[in-house]
């Protein structure tokens, strides 16, 4: 009883944690513009390009019509634009 008493006691675990958190998200938002981010981010990119290309793994590869649903508005746009165009050439 003694012991469970005091591993609730302590709560140094917690604020370490949320310390830990906040030091990390502090660290990924200054790094991710970095030169070293990049490079590393296409050193992953490639490494999941040579995956693909090894064993066929095709759930990796990334949905190239995924900025229509990312960005709708510019999609409605550029529909719109392409929906003239083919009636201008019409005439």
């Amino acid at each position: 009883m003694e012991l469970i008493s005091k591993l609730f006691s302590d709560t140094l675990w917690i604020y370490t944690s949320i310390a830990g958190a906040l030091l990390g998200a502090a660290f990924l938002a200054w790094f991710r513009n970095t030169h070293a981010a990049l490079w590393l981010m296409s050193l992953f990119d490639r490494a999941l390009d040579s995956l693909i290309d090894r064993f066929g793994w095709d759930w990796l590869q990334d949905d190239p019509e995924a900025w229509r649903k990312r960005y709708p508005k510019v999609t409605k746009k550029i529909d719109e634009l392409e929906k003239r165009i083919v009636e201008l050439e019409k005439k």
